[in-house]
């Protein structure tokens, strides 16, 4: 098993759309590339401590590839917002992929580099490309969010985020 870091927004939509990629054996929320240890939500959420909210991807790299993974985190989310996505604002929304070595550093940088020449959008790509900071785990209530509240007003938009990139989560098959 292999690990990936991705920030891509609200950690309970990027949990959901990589929850439902096959190779993919867990996925949990947490806080990275900030300065506050053992930060919570609350602190998080204020958009002072520098974290993102991110997600841990463990991974069967004979199942699904880096490259699969990134694909994914490229069309699950607009990579040239900074500090945002949708109507979640601030730092914490940020976009960024932390590398755990040295092969995903660069396959992450082609990628991020063919999608910029690819036209596909009018900006630029805001998409950080970093060193694996430190994870915090996010608390109980912020994993498997999609899985445990499926009524829930946020997981209509997860639900309807999973339609667009044609996946099935595992909670709904």
């Amino acid at each position: 098993m292999e690990e990936a870091t991705f920030g891509a927004g609200c950690f309970w939509c990027v949990e959901a759309v990589f929850e439902s990629l096959p190779g993919v054996d867990t996925v949990v929320s947490g806080y990275a590339g900030g300065t506050v240890s053992n930060p919570t939500y609350q602190q998080v959420s204020s958009g002072r401590t520098g974290h993102a909210e991110v997600v841990r991807v463990t991974y069967d790299p004979a199942r699904i590839t880096y490259n699969d993974l990134l694909d994914t985190f490229w069309r699950s989310h607009d990579p040239t917002q900074v500090n945002r996505q949708g109507a979640d604002v601030g730092t914490q929304y940020r976009t960024v992929i932390f590398y755990h070595n040295d092969a995903q550093r660069e396959a992450a940088e082609k990628s991020k580099a063919a999608l910029e020449a690819s036209g596909k959008h009018a900006r630029p790509i805001a998409t950080q490309i970093e060193p694996v900071p430190t994870f915090y785990l996010a608390e109980d209530y912020h994993q498997d969010y999609f899985s445990t509240n499926p009524r829930a007003g946020y997981s209509r938009y997860i639900r309807g985020k999973l339609e667009k990139l044609s996946l099935t989560h595992p909670s709904t098959r």
